[in-house]
């Protein structure tokens, strides 16, 4: 498992503003889950991050936002060029089902673009 550490981290709670990327492999896919604020100086970490597991061009990639307590333009931006990077060769999905992570999607209209998701379950499911 690779981890990006945007601050110091704690086992358990991201305090506020800390931001933090796990990367795991579940079966063919492969999950990266996010934590804390994605924001202009956190986005780039995602994107990154995104990217090396594209590199090995999983099937899918999961971008799991259910730790995310605050997810701004950068944030959406980042998620869009994700799914841009994957191209054909994965499924990108996207676990975002909290007010700070569903509701900014919904107001851009980019539930159409995205793949979303409310559980990491449903999104390895496809369902």
């Amino acid at each position: 498992m690779t981890e990006h550490t945007h601050l110091e981290s704690s086992a358990t709670a991201v305090p506020f503003g800390e931001f933090r990327i796990a990367r795991t492999e579940e079966g063919e896919a492969v999950v990266v889950e996010v934590a804390g604020d994605v924001d202009t100086t956190t986005a780039p970490a995602l994107v990154q991050a995104a990217d090396e597991a594209l590199a090995e061009q999983p099937p899918v990639l999961v971008v799991d936002l259910t730790r995310v307590e605050f997810l701004a333009s950068p944030g959406l931006t980042a998620l869009l060029t994700i799914h841009r990077n994957a191209g054909t060769a994965t499924a990108v999905r996207i676990v975002a089902s909290g007010r700070a992570t569903l509701r900014p999607i919904q107001l851009t209209g980019l539930e159409e673009s995205l793949s979303l998701f409310p559980t990491r379950e449903a999104a390895l499911a496809g369902s």
